[in-house]
């Protein structure tokens, strides 16, 4: 979140430069991804035929979410493992473009994700009758 904060609001030329000299290692990773989302507005200029200008975007959003988490052993002695979770992230890096009059329009990405299904809520389980106790005790 540290990288990320540095490039929100850029443009994706400071952005990339910024990444170039920044020394967390993580900065490799998010160059990649912000190359590839630059590619991806590139190819929706060109195949797609929409109207968008490559040295106009910016980065809108960058964010870093917690994604799933990988159960991992580790060896430990006398025959015993510690087990530890590996933490994996899901960046998410959303390009707009900036018009001349400060018009902004989303290029890349989605801004908002799905909602949930809403769940179905369960009833209380019916409570059990006593009258056929007492009828199996009276017997």
């Amino acid at each position: 979140r540290l990288v990320l904060d540095l490039i929100k609001g850029r443009r994706v030329e400071e952005a990339r430069n910024t990444l170039l000299f920044t020394k967390k290692r993580v900065a490799e990773h998010v160059g990649k991804l912000l190359q590839s989302a630059l590619d991806s507005a590139n190819f929706l200029a060109t195949e797609k035929g929409l109207d968008v200008e490559i040295d106009n975007l910016y980065v809108k959003s960058a964010v870093a979410n917690d994604g799933p988490r990988m159960k991992r052993i580790r060896p430990a002695p006398q025959g015993r493992a510690y087990r530890y979770q590996r933490r994996i992230s899901h960046i998410e890096l959303i390009l707009a473009e900036r018009g001349k009059n400060g018009q902004v329009a989303t290029v890349v990405g989605e801004e908002s994700a799905p909602a949930a299904p809403a769940k179905a809520r369960r009833r209380a389980p019916a409570a059990k009758s006593a009258g056929k106790k007492k009828k199996a005790a009276a017997k």
